[in-house]
C-alpha cells in the first residue's frame, strides 16, 4: 500500500511539472511559427491544460481500467469548478469582460448536456465517442474561427502576457518532448498506483478517478486560475477552467468510448453526472450574467466551494457504508 501511495504522489508531482513544460513549449513553438496569441490560447494553452487527463485516461484504459478513465473526466470537470473557481473566487472574485468568454459559457453546457444524454443508456458505446470526437472538431473549428476573428477580445491581451516569447525553437521543441516523455511516464505511474490503492481498499476505480486522480490531474488549472486572478486576468483565469472542461468531455471522455467501448457504474449516471451538470448550471448562471456583466463574487465562490466538499463527502461517505 506505501508503494502505490507513493507512487501516486510522484505520478501527481510529475505529472504537473511536465504538463507546465509542455505548454510552455508547445505554446512558444507555435509563437515563434507566428500563431496568433488568441488561437495559442484557445488551443494550444486549451489542449495542454488537459494533457494530464488524456494522458491518464488513455493509459487507464489500455490498463483495462476504462472506470478510472471516466471518474478522472467527469471528476475533473467537477474538481474545476467547485474547488477551482470556487476556491479562486473566494479569494479573489472574478469578472468576465471577454465576449468570447460569454460564448464558451453556453457552448460548455450544450456539450455538458449532450454528454448526459449520450450517456444516459448506461452504456458508453464507440458512437458515443465517435459523436464526441467529432463535436471535439467542430469546437476546435469554432476556435480558429473565433481567433481570426477575435483579435481585440480583452482576453486576447491576457493570452499575449502568458506566452512565453522570445524562446528559441531549439529550446521550445526541447520543452515540448520532454514534457511529453515525462506526461506519458508519469501517469503511467499514477495510473499503476491508483489502480493497486483501489484493489487494496477494496474500491471501484471509478471512485478513485473521481478523487485522488480528478482532483491530482486538475492542479494545473488550479495554479493557473490563481496566478492569473492575481495578475487581475479574470478572463483566463476563468477560461482555463471553461477550455479543459470541454477537452475535458470531448477529448477525454470519448478515450473509454472509442478504445474500451461497454457499460459503466451505474453511479455515474445517478450521482456523478448530475452533479458535474448542475455545476455546470451554476456556472453558466453565474459566469454568464444575462445580459449583464458576468461576475463570481465570494459568495458564489463559497457555494461553488461548499458544493465540491459536499460532493467529496458524499463520495466518502458512500465508501464508508458500502
Amino acid at each position: 500500500m506505501f508503494l502505490f501511495s507513493v507512487a501516486i504522489l510522484v505520478g501527481l508531482v510529475v505529472l504537473v511539472w511536465s504538463a507546465d513544460r509542455f505548454i510552455s513549449g508547445a505554446a512558444a513553438l507555435a509563437d515563434n511559427l507566428g500563431v496568433s496569441p488568441m488561437l495559442i490560447g484557445l488551443t494550444v494553452v486549451g489542449f495542454g491544460t488537459s494533457a494530464p487527463e488524456i494522458l491518464v485516461s488513455t493509459m487507464a484504459v489500455i490498463n483495462g481500467n476504462p472506470g478510472l478513465s471516466i471518474g478522472n473526466a467527469i471528476g475533473s470537470n467537477i474538481a474545476n469548478i467547485g474547488l477551482i473557481l470556487g476556491f479562486t473566487a473566494l479569494v479573489i472574485p472574478l469578472s468576465v469582460h471577454s465576449s468570447v468568454l460569454r460564448r464558451e459559457y453556453p457552448l460548455l453546457l450544450a456539450v455538458s448536456v449532450m454528454t448526459f444524454l449520450l450517456m444516459w443508456d448506461g452504456d458508453l458505446n464507440r458512437l458515443d465517442g465517435t459523436i464526441l470526437i467529432v463535436t471535439l472538431v467542430g469546437v476546435l473549428g469554432w476556435m480558429i474561427y473565433t481567433a481570426k476573428t477575435g483579435a481585440a477580445d480583452p482576453i486576447a491581451g491576457e493570452f499575449d502576457a502568458e506566452i512565453p516569447h522570445n524562446v528559441p525553437t531549439k529550446k521550445a521543441l526541447l520543452l515540448l518532448l520532454g514534457g511529453l516523455v515525462f506526461l506519458l511516464v508519469s501517469s503511467r505511474v499514477l495510473v499503476w498506483g491508483a489502480t493497486n490503492v483501489a484493489v487494496v481498499l477494496g474500491v471501484s476505480d471509478v471512485i478513485i478517478g473521481l478523487t485522488i486522480v480528478a482532483i491530482g490531474t486538475s492542479l494545473p488549472e488550479l495554479a493557473a486560475s490563481i496566478t492569473s486572478a492575481l495578475k487581475g486576468e479574470d478572463d483566463l483565469a476563468i477560461g482555463n477552467v471553461i477550455g479543459s472542461n470541454l477537452y475535458n468531455l470531448l477529448a477525454v471522455l470519448s478515450i473509454p468510448g472509442l478504445i474500451a467501448p461497454g457499460a459503466y457504474s451505474p453511479e455515474v449516471m445517478n450521482r456523478d453526472l448530475p452533479v458535474m451538470l448542475a455545476l455546470t448550471l451554476l456556472l453558466y448562471f453565474m459566469g454568464h450574467g444575462l445580459g449583464k456583466q458576468g461576475r463570481i463574487n465570494r459568495l458564489e465562490g463559497l457555494l461553488l466551494l461548499l458544493c465540491f466538499i459536499g460532493y467529496q463527502s458524499l463520495l466518502f461517505f458512500s465508501l464508508v457504508n458500502a
